[in-house]
């Protein structure tokens, strides 16, 4: 597991308090805890990956970008993408990005109060940043049923890419 300094922390620490000592030996011998900083780039299963601070304002939070044969993917954690992000996100072929709820529904779920954004917003940075692939996710779930279509419906009017709107367990071929 991959995380920034209190991530690994806290993971290391609860490991050791909810584990037997039995198990907890296997922290760091068959479970490893890396920490990785701001800018920091990885190989991982032959995949160059950067990891980056989204300087959240909640808590301390990486995205990463990870090198495909075939283009990058990227994803900004769990907040909306930001700016500074601009390097890591322009020309992704894939982008991850949290759309908490329809634009249409924002007084209603309040998702920027959250530190959350609309499909809208989603939508329209990945047009302007020319993201080939747009996966939608951390939504509200009031109306699972009939999400995906409304979310494409709102999506596809300020995106042209390709939009994902994923249930849970779907799998996503890259």
């Amino acid at each position: 597991m991959y995380g920034h300094d209190e991530v690994i922390s806290l993971l290391r620490t609860m490991g050791k308090a909810l584990l037997s000592s039995k198990d907890s030996a296997f922290l760091d011998d068959r479970l490893h805890l890396v920490t990785v900083t701001d800018g920091e780039t990885r190989q991982l299963m032959g995949h160059d990956v950067i990891f980056f601070d989204i300087r959240s304002t909640k808590a301390k939070q990486f995205g990463f970008s990870l090198e495909l044969a075939d283009g990058r993917l990227t994803c900004c954690g769990d907040e909306p993408y930001q700016p500074w992000e601009e390097a890591y996100v322009r020309d992704s072929k894939w982008l991850l990005h949290e759309a908490f709820c329809l634009d249409a529904e924002a007084d209603i779920f309040h998702p920027y109060e959250k530190h959350h954004s609309t499909v809208k917003d989603a939508c329209q940075t990945s047009a302007r940043l020319g993201v080939q692939n747009l996966i939608l996710y951390h939504t509200e779930d009031k109306d699972l049923a009939h999400r995906r279509q409304r979310y494409h419906a709102e999506g596809s009017r300020y995106y042209q890419g390709n939009l994902y709107i994923p249930d849970d367990l779907d799998v996503i071929a890259l």
